[in-house]
Formats: structure tokens, C-alpha cells, sequence
């Protein structure tokens, strides 16, 4: 007997619930060229959309967002907390009402937006390619740092909230797992993020050295990449859930937030906490990038996400307020 079997109730709430919405809504908002249907078009600041030709695995620009003609302000965001950009957005154009339906923004991994900077801003999704310079970007303190010291950004850096491991599980736990040391089990199929692309796995690998040595580590990066048992993400905020709704892995480390946002959202996954011994903490910073075309729609925004106000839709999410050293 397969253990991560999903039941006939678990397949019923995948068909009907992902999202967090009724089947009828699911089914509508994929209608309605929504995808993931869980954003069901909220992460668009778009007034004016025009023909909506979003077909779900087929023409999919999830981590794209608003218009990129002409955008007031366009922000590179590592995709870690893209379920918190519209209510940020929202709340910031409530603010500062001109900016509305005038804000791009961008949440893929961090190096790729590297990579998107260093083209110019260019980038190709499928068979479209276009061009938004940005005026931010955000992701660890460290990379925009390291940035900044590269000449691609215009220090200071500017820190703002922090965030924590944790292990990301279908809800009931089939797997049984534990802790970090169970990762290495040979018998669980893992989603981790590529060390290539995301920032995050440097921090995983810290933290399953801390739970068991760099063997643990070495298991779950390349002993069991090598054997399949752990698979490689580029997008690991949206390939992790999915793939652990869909059955096909039983675990992934992501940051606690995401787990926070897909069980608010009704979704079939849960979470195992790691011990703080074994964790690894992330301080989330931006900074201006050079050539900004909007530095004072940039400096709005920088001190609206360290305001009161940014920082409270932050902590609905599990997120803590930098506090310095």
C-alpha cells in the first residue's frame, strides 16, 4: 500500500478547493484567466486589462504583474512573499492615489531578477519579451549588498522585516515526518529550491547542517538529487505547494510565511516547525537600483513597507520587523 496514496477526500479537495475557493469559483476564475487560482486577478494593478488570454499551464505569467507600459513606479520583488504585494499595493495607492493602475512589479527569484537587471530589464516569457527597467529591488540582505558593492544598486541597503525556516507538508503528514533529519530519509520525495536560482537554499542547507552535519546537507542536495528523491524548483513559492497538493512530493523547506499563506488560504498543506537551534533567519532588504527611473515614487514606497501601516499587512503573514543589531 502506496502511504501518500492521496483519498478519495483529499483528490475532492484538490478538484474543488485549490485555491481556497469553491469548485464553481475555481472553475471561474480559470475561466476568467486567473492562475494560480488562488490570486483569482487580486495581484494585478492593471485598470485597463483588455483582452484576458490567460490560459492555466499553457499561457501563464503568474509572477508578472500590472501594466508594463509606461508603470509610475516598477518594483523587482524576490517572489518569497508575493501573496502580500497586492494588499501592499492596495494600501500604498490608497496612500498615494496617483500612483494607481500605475505600478509594475515582478515577484520571480532573486538571481533571475539579477539577470533581468544586468538585460536591461528585458525579459521573455513564452513567446512574448518585453522591457520595464526597474526602480527596486528587493531580496536577503546579503545579495543586496552584495549588489550594492557590484554597482547595480545605489546603497544604502534598507532593511525591513525578517522571516524563518520551516518544512512545508501536505496536510495529514502522510509521510510522517518529524524534523529536519527526516528529510534524509530515503523513502520521502522532496521539493527543494535550486541553489542556482534561489537565494533560499543557502539558508536550507545552514539549517540542515545545524540538524544533522554537513552529511545531512550533502543527502538532501546531492545524494538524493542524483537518486530523484529530492527535486529542484526554479520557482520554489510556487512549484512546492502544487507539487505536494498534486502528490507528487511529500516535503520541501520554505519560508514559514509561505506556509502561513497557503493554509490561511484553505489549501491541504501544513507545517512542521524547526527548532530555532537549527533555523535559519532571513532579513528581507531593498534598494534603489541604479539609473532608477522614479527615485521618488522608490523612496515612497521604501518607507511605506518600514511604516506602521506595511509592516501590520507583513505581520498577517508571520512576518517580523527588522530591529537591527
Amino acid at each position: 500500500m502506496n502511504p501518500f496514496k492521496p483519498t478519495l477526500a483529499a483528490l475532492i479537495m484538490l478538484s474543488g478547493v485549490l485555491g481556497g475557493f469553491s469548485a464553481h469559483a475555481q472553475v471561474s476564475s480559470q475561466e476568467n484567466g486567473f492562475f494560480p487560482p488562488w490570486q483569482n486577478g487580486a495581484n494585478n494593478d492593471a485598470t485597463d486589462r483588455g483582452l484576458n488570454f490567460t490560459i492555466p499551464d499553457a499561457d501563464n505569467l503568474a509572477d508578472f504583474h500590472g501594466n508594463p507600459a509606461n508603470p509610475s513606479l516598477s518594483l523587482y520583488v524576490g517572489g518569497n512573499y508575493y501573496f502580500a504585494m497586492a494588499p501592499l499595493i492596495a494600501a500604498f495607492e490608497k496612500r498615494y492615489p496617483d500612483y494607481k493602475g500605475h505600478i509594475y512589479w515582478e515577484t520571480i527569484p532573486p538571481g533571475r531578477l539579477i539577470e533581468q537587471i544586468k538585460a536591461g530589464g528585458t525579459v521573455t516569457v513564452g513567446n512574448m519579451t518585453w522591457t520595464v527597467k526597474p526602480d527596486l529591488y528587493f531580496a536577503g540582505l546579503k545579495a543586496v549588498s552584495k549588489q550594492i558593492k557590484d554597482g547595480l544598486l545605489v546603497g544604502p541597503a534598507v532593511p525591513y522585516v525578517t522571516n524563518n525556516l520551516t518544512i512545508m507538508i501536505p496536510a495529514g503528514n502522510p509521510a510522517g515526518i518529524k524534523g529536519l533529519a527526516d528529510l534524509g530519509r530515503p523513502d520521502v520525495i522532496l521539493a527543494m529550491p535550486d541553489p542556482a536560482f534561489e537565494g533560499i537554499a543557502r539558508q536550507i542547507k545552514t539549517a540542515l547542517t545545524n540538524a544533522g552535519g554537513k552529511a545531512l546537507a550533502k543527502m538532501v542536495y546531492e545524494t538524493k538529487v542524483a537518486q530523484g528523491t529530492t527535486i529542484l524548483t526554479r520557482i520554489h513559492h510556487r512549484q512546492t505547494p502544487l507539487w505536494l497538493m498534486q502528490g507528487k512530493v511529500q516535503a520541501g523547506v520554505t519560508w514559514q510565511s509561505e506556509a502561513l499563506f497557503q493554509e490561511k488560504a484553505g489549501h491541504p498543506i501544513a507545517s512542521i516547525a524547526i527548532p530555532d537551534n537549527q533555523n535559519a533567519t532571513a532579513i528581507y532588504a531593498g534598494a534603489l537600483v541604479k539609473d532608477a527611473p522614479h527615485p521618488e515614487a522608490a523612496q515612497r514606497w521604501l518607507d511605506f513597507i518600514r511604516s506602521p501601516e506595511g509592516l501590520a499587512i507583513f505581520a498577517e503573514y508571520g512576518f517580523k520587523p527588522y530591529k537591527g543589531k
